[in-house]
């Protein structure tokens, strides 16, 4: 990987490292040596030997298929990047069966790329990490070789506990002496400050400033040490990795202060052919962002969050990003995540989806494919949505993993001791459970993700004007089809339950996620476990639910006449009280002098900080509620207590997924220079009592906009080739002795050679667009 710093600056760039694994399947895994021949068999992706992920066990099966995705921030140094093939047993502990170790610095060899890895032996004298600090000196007076055994770093964690302790041996010819550490508890960095002398030889001659060895002696010497855990099974002390120090390192000086790897138990491996212990799938993504000052990133940065305003948005920057790349997906998530942390990314994604569905001729189709459009969607989703999912799924799902009630329907696969109508009424519930929590979530949808399903809704209306249900559709297929239905079928993926369900509960899970899936799509059922006229009646029924969902994400749902105080800082009165009309969507809070007119006042759902009731002291008067902004609050009395609990509710619910919610606010109001309730002088001090409407949602996005630029910047120089095939030019040949800068392509570069590629792109497809009517009807009269 080549890096140019830019010139002048003298700042080295950050550097951010992160990991995509893609775990894809297991062939010819060796059977179990018994009548079973079948495995229980899962996987676990390892950085040296600590766990950082774990995928789903695949049950009695040799050739098992896993299909998961990883991605983390790579927090520390590593050496290996490891993976492991485990057997479960129920009795005892799982057995693994082989393993694929790949060195951080291979690891660019497969970037990308679906590989498949020979299963290699494990052992257990031969799984090492970490490394050991050792002093050594070589003593004039006692005619002693001294050791100090400092510390160690990284040591691996056995069993959920790691209790080393150092043995050091000297070896040599005729002698080999062992001494011990002192064992440190539940540390994997222990700090041990232990010396240990050794005899290395008897003097020939001695003198004051002299002191002379048998050199030949002390090169047939050696010192080993070895780290152990101190385990309290009956299997003994586990071996966490050694190493050997030959004392001719000492030289002339007699001291040698260094950092040893730890290494492996020479022979600990078994003696198993490779080929015996199956293969494994995976595509392994390892990125290294080096990240500069944000200046550099201005000329291509600003093209880019210019792309929704460019005309047509096909000849955009980021779209040109997205035309570039060998998959949509890698391109989605530096933009999304750029436009998002800008606050730009409505704008952005309306634009390119209303180009898709305006070239989509079948409404059916619409947004079936992986489009830039559905990826960027999809990854917004995950974004975005995360603190939904948790509000409106975890409760049930958490549910459904703790009660075990059996949910199978198919005959063949049905249990001796099951019911076919008990599962079939248990699977039953527990879907009409979830469809209605999520057909009544509406209000807590993130603002963002309402105003993309507002874009969509209406240009697919716009579009297919004869087809009544297109504008439910193209938000279902995202709704339900990409964000619910994933999130039931692997709840620990999307947070929503720590590990992998145990099988049966999966197989739950995977017919709700399917019913889910056939219910999202608007799609009448087939199934002939019902008569024809009560299929037609469930559909019609469950159809009416979903359009409310989507018309409640995009239509106002609470208007009303009320009292509100005036949110200046003039002094209090009854004439500071006026009527107003308010009215709620799913991103604005706004009032109005009388129905109909223009909004006098509008506060952005994401600006609500809390919603909360007013002490009837505060103004002598009922029924009044605060909503909670930033700068100030706003006092509004309600007509009854019945409709001051509504309203404190829908809006609790709608500003729930805000990123600065707070967790505490006065009761009272700030009256005469301080709080009624606390009696703070402040009128910024921060809240006495704890809000009801829960913590904040804390949903805040780590997006640092300098490193998805420079994301974004590594994929134009990756794909240069076909940007310049795009553009129409010649490409340089690198290294042009000419012009020593001719295979050097900086940020500013690819801000430049973008604008050019977006510049001929419009003129091509304003050039273009007569002709497309012209092909359409060739290819309706071709046909």
């Amino acid at each position: 990987m080549r890096i140019h710093w830019p010139c002048g600056t003298g700042i080295p760039p950050l550097r951010f490292v992160c990991l995509c694994v893609s775990v894809g399947e297991a062939k010819n895994i060796p059977p179990y040596p018994g009548p079973n021949k079948m495995r229980d068999c899962y996987c676990t992706v390892n950085l040296d030997q600590e766990e950082v992920f774990r995928t789903k066990i695949v049950e009695k099966s040799l050739c098992p298929f896993y299909g998961e995705d990883f991605y983390c921030e790579i927090p520390r140094s590593f050496r290996h990047l490891s993976f492991y093939i485990f057997d479960r047993d129920v009795f005892r502990r799982d057995s693994s069966i082989g393993k694929v170790a790949v060195k951080k610095e291979d690891l660019q060899k497969y970037h990308g790329k679906d590989t498949w890895f020979q299963l290699q032996p494990v052992s257990a004298d031969s799984e090492v990490q970490g490394k050991v600090h050792l002093e050594l000196r070589l003593s004039e007076v006692i005619t002693d070789s001294g050791v100090i055994i400092l510390e160690c770093q990284g040591l691996p964690i056995v069993n959920g506990q790691c209790d080393p302790y150092a043995a050091v041996s000297l070896l040599g010819p005729s002698r080999s002496e062992a001494k011990k550490t002192k064992v440190k508890r539940k540390t994997n960095n222990p700090q041990f400050e232990e010396v240990f002398y050794f005899e290395v030889t008897r003097p020939l001659s001695y003198t004051k400033r002299q002191f002379d060895v048998e050199e030949e002696d002390v090169d047939k010497l050696a010192l080993r040490v070895d780290l152990w855990n101190a385990s309290n099974l009956k299997f003994g002390d586990e071996f966490l990795g050694g190493v050997r120090v030959p004392l001719r390192v000492l030289g002339q000086a007699g001291v040698h202060d260094a950092w040893y790897f730890l290494q492996p138990r020479e022979n600990g491996g078994k003696s198993v052919k490779v080929d015996e212990l199956g293969s494994l799938r995976l595509n392994i993504v390892y990125t290294e962002d080096h990240v500069f000052p944000s200046e550099h990133y201005t000329p291509l940065r600003d093209l880019l969050l210019h792309s929704a305003n460019v005309e047509p948005v096909s000849a955009s920057t980021a779209h040109i990003l997205g035309e570039v790349c060998r998959e949509k997906q890698e391109a989605a998530i530096p933009l999304v995540r750029l436009f998002l942390h800008y606050g730009k990314i409505v704008p952005f994604i309306s634009a390119i989806a209303h180009a898709e569905i305006n070239r989509t001729q079948d409404p059916n189709t619409i947004f079936r494919g992986n489009s830039l459009t559905s990826k960027c969607i999809d990854e917004t989703m995950k974004l975005a949505g995360m603190h939904y999912l948790q509000v409106t799924l975890k409760p049930i799902i958490d549910e459904i993993c703790t009660e075990h009630k059996p949910c199978e329907i198919d005959p063949v696969k049905l249990k001796e001791s099951e019911n076919l109508e008990t599962n079939r009424e248990n699977l039953r519930h527990y879907v009409d459970r979830i469809f209605n929590v999520i057909t009544t979530s509406g209000v807590r949808c993130p603002t963002v993700m309402c105003d993309i399903f507002f874009s969509l809704r209406e240009s697919a209306a716009t579009r297919f004007q004869v087809d009544q249900d297109v504008r439910y559709t193209a938000v279902s297929s995202f709704i339900f089809l990409r964000f619910f239905a994933p999130a039931i079928l692997s709840p620990n993926l999307f947070h929503l339950r720590p590990h992998h369900p145990d099988p049966a509960t999966s197989r739950t899970l995977t017919l709700i996620s399917k019913t889910i899936q056939t219910l999202g799509s608007l799609a009448k059922s087939k199934s002939v476990s019902f008569s024809a006229q009560r299929a037609v009646f469930m559909f019609s029924l469950l159809s009416l639910k979903i359009k409310l969902l989507i018309s409640y994400l995009s239509f106002p749902f609470l208007y009303r006449f009320m009292i509100k105080r005036a949110q200046g800082r003039n002094r209090f009165g009854m004439k500071n009280f006026k009527k107003r009309w308010f009215r709620l969507t799913n991103h604005e809070f706004t009032y109005h002098r009388t129905k109909g007119e223009g909004a006098l006042c509008s506060i952005p759902i994401e600006n609500i900080l809390a919603v909360e009731r007013l002490e009837e002291e505060s103004f002598k008067m009922k029924n009044m509620f605060q909503v909670i902004q930033p700068e100030r609050a706003l006092y509004i009395q309600a007509n009854n207590c019945v409709e001051a609990r509504d309203w404190i509710d829908i809006l609790t619910k709608v500003s729930q997924c805000n990123r600065k919610r707070l967790s505490t606010y006065h009761p009272s109001a700030y009256l005469n220079g301080h709080w009624l309730c606390c009696k703070l002088s402040a009128d910024t001090a921060p809240g006495c009592t704890p809000c009801t409407g829960g913590l904040p949602a804390n949903i805040q996005l780590d997006v640092d906009g300098d490193r998805e630029t420079e994301r974004i910047y590594s994929l134009f120089s990756t794909y240069m080739t076909k940007l310049i095939k795009m553009q129409g030019l010649r490409q340089r040949p690198p290294g042009d002795l000419q012009n020593p800068e001719a295979d050097h392509f900086s940020r500013a570069d690819a801000g430049t050679a973008a604008h050019q590629v977006q510049t001929r792109q419009v003129q091509e497809d304003k050039d273009r667009q007569p002709v497309r009517p012209l092909l359409v009807l060739y290819s309706k009269v071709k046909l």
